[in-house]
């Protein structure tokens, strides 16, 4: 099987997953909670986006991984981590509606460019090294819960999710 094929099928397979494990397990126990203790986990599991500094790391992804996909990538993924536990710490402020905003936001265009990059860069899956496991299992649950995160901001501070929405999936 060609690289590029498993590769694709690692990323459609994991979204499939977590996006089981999302809507068995996650939703049902975030839907419950206040918009600031719902928020709280997804911005505690994004704080650790710092691991994205791994892509500089030559020995662990490949001497010959595009700067153009590594750079924007790492630094992209620390300013997110960055952003997480400022919002993190302001969370139960006025001010903490706002960060989550901003985190969110950049989160998921970061992530979203990060796959734009490497298709631009015609990234080659070996070219990850051990950092193939980002894209493949890390990358479809952080997109799943900035969704999460967006559904959440987007409900009013009290309101608990609407009725049908409770029996996702």
């Amino acid at each position: 099987m060609l690289p590029q094929i498993c590769f694709f099928a690692s990323v459609a397979f994991s979204f499939i997953a977590w996006g089981i494990v999302t809507a068995q397990y996650i939703w049902p126990k975030l839907r419950r909670l206040d918009r600031s203790e719902a928020l709280r986990p997804l911005l505690i599991l994004h704080s650790f986006r710092f691991f994205g500094l791994v892509f500089l790391i030559p020995g662990v992804v490949s001497t010959e991984l595009p700067a153009s996909f590594a750079h924007p990538a790492a630094y992209g993924d620390l300013i997110a981590a960055i952003l997480a536990v400022l919002a993190l710490m302001t969370l139960s402020t006025g001010a903490g509606t706002f960060f989550t905003w901003v985190f969110n936001i950049w989160g998921a265009a970061d992530l979203l460019n990060a796959f734009y990059q490497g298709n631009h860069a015609a990234l080659v899956p070996g070219q990850l090294g051990a950092a193939y496991v980002i894209p493949t299992l890390i990358v479809p649950l952080l997109l799943i819960t900035h969704g999460l995160a967006f559904r959440i901001l987007l409900q009013r501070q009290h309101q608990s999710a609407p009725l049908e929405s409770r029996n996702f999936a």
